[in-house]
């Protein structure tokens, strides 16, 4: 049981977020070691066990935590305000000194790709941080990959930041560096698979996709997936420090994280050795086209599995925001508690649409159906299907049913004309009193797609608003009827 015990530093970030649920479905025991407990239980299914400690805080570490087989590190200080060099050599020998105290037999580190003499103080930390584990004597898989392709991953957001904001970018000549782009599935396959090779004494293993492409090719291979026509004309002027304020005021990256991934590209980032296809053959690495194709893809389940940033869910489940950004995606979320049953709750939601309308403002969804109508689309003539029954699948005036789960969610996608994609998702959670969350969702194509959403943004907060609030008053009174009759 020890040995199908795994540890996982940087479980609640984008990569370990993902490989936790990928080791559980391979059977093993996974240990997820968090600084704060209490926020990261909901996220991993259960099984997984959560244990607090604090890798720059040595007296937070209990050996009997890192009591396992091996042990991933995962964890980085790219946002740090902190000496980033300082801080990721503390935490990484923090790490050792615990592995070793409980006796743990392999170590797994995924660092960054790059040659030993970089220049980038952040990819130069990061085999300082390979280094240390490597000489602790404990066998260490230390797997360097170029950029990581995936819904939610912070190079991809970056990608498609200043894509979709910029029909022509004038970027520094950073664009034309060579990077070996790999697909989030890709870098699991290999961190998954890193428990089970033999491994008498520490490797470096490179990891890249198929491909060799420059920042240049990403950008343009993005665009032409999402349709979107872009012109890139590079300039000598753009410094690191400016090429990463430019990048605050485009996209939504922290500008420190920004400065530091951009100086990692100051030079090529490619697959030299091919040691990983020696000790991986049955890992087939997919190229550019197919890494964005999934990313975009994956993006419609919930946006991402997770997210390069802390989740605005983390925030409770009643809370409400309103014009928050996901990349470039606008949600305007908001939630209302009714005492009623969880039943109760969602038969306004089930009823939606049709001869019932919209609940409130139904000129204005009326208007917008015509107007829908008038530009070549379906309007609100097709209805429902049922007055009362939603399966996924089903028209419902001019929005298409995704996902139906009766008394818990809808989620619809809408199939109106309009410049990107929108969502509108109603969820009911909790037992007395239960919460009602209403998320409408929209991902603009392009500048004219984000004129749209904050030119109707206004309309949308008063409709969405009034449209919850008559929900939960509908799911109270329809009980009270009832009784009465």
């Amino acid at each position: 049981m020890r040995k199908r015990t795994v540890l996982v530093t940087g479980a609640t970030g984008y990569v370990g977020g993902r490989l936790v649920p990928a080791l559980v479905r391979r059977g093993y025991r996974v240990r997820c070691l968090v600084r704060e407990p209490e926020k990261a239980r909901g996220r991993f299914e259960p099984g997984v066990e959560i244990v607090g400690g604090d890798l720059l805080q040595p007296d937070s570490l209990s050996v009997e935590h890192f009591d396992a087989g091996a042990a991933y590190y995962l964890v980085h200080a790219l946002a740090s305000s902190g000496d980033l060099r300082e801080e990721e050599t503390a935490a990484a020998t923090n790490f050792v000194r615990s592995a070793l105290g409980a006796g743990v037999e392999r170590l797994v580190y995924l660092g960054g790709l790059g040659s030993e003499a970089t220049t980038s103080p952040h990819l130069a930390t990061r085999h300082d941080v390979g280094r240390i584990l490597r000489d602790s004597g404990i066998p260490t898989l230390e797997f360097r990959a170029s950029i990581v392709l995936g819904s939610g991953s912070l190079s991809f957001e970056m990608i498609r930041a200043l894509v979709e904001r910029l029909p022509v970018m004038v970027a520094p000549l950073w664009v034309g560096r060579r990077a070996q782009p790999i697909a989030i599935e890709d870098v699991l396959a290999y961190l998954v698979a890193a428990l089970e090779v033999p491994l008498a004494t520490s490797e470096v293993v490179e990891i890249g996709g198929a491909d060799r492409a420059s920042y240049r090719d990403m950008l343009l291979e993005y665009a032409h997936q999402r349709g979107l026509r872009r012109a890139i004309i590079p300039v000598k002027v753009l410094t690191p420090t400016l090429s990463s304020w430019w990048l605050r005021l485009i996209t939504p990256l922290h500008a420190r994280a920004g400065r530091r991934l951009i100086e990692s590209v100051r030079e090529d980032t490619i697959v030299r050795d091919p040691r990983a296809r020696e000790l991986f053959p049955d890992v087939k690495p997919r190229g550019m086209r197919a890494a964005f194709q999934r990313a975009l893809a994956n993006e419609d389940r919930e946006f991402a599995e997770t997210h390069w940033s802390d989740p605005v869910s983390s925030r409770g489940r009643s809370q409400s925001w309103h014009g928050v950004r996901f990349g470039v995606r606008r949600v305007d979320s908001r939630a209302v508690e009714v005492n009623v049953t969880a039943r109760q709750a969602f038969a306004p939601i089930a009823r939606i649409g049709g001869t019932t309308g919209w609940y409130y403002a139904n000129a204005l969804w009326r208007l917008r159906g015509f107007a829908d109508l008038l530009a070549g689309g379906v309007g609100v003539r097709r209805g429902r299907r049922h007055p009362e029954r939603l399966l996924a699948g089903d028209a419902l005036d001019f929005w298409r049913v995704d996902e139906m789960i009766p008394d818990r969610l809808l989620r619809l996608h809408a199939e109106m004309k309009l410049p990107g994609r929108a969502w509108l998702q109603f969820e009911v959670s909790g037992v007395g009193p239960v919460v009602i969350r209403q998320t409408a969702t929209f991902d603009p194509i392009g500048l004219f797609g984000l004129l749209y959403w904050y030119a109707l943004y206004p309309v949308h907060t008063v409709m969405f608003a009034g449209m919850l609030r008559a929900i939960a008053r509908s799911a109270e009174e329809r009980p009270k009827a009832s009784q009465t009759w």
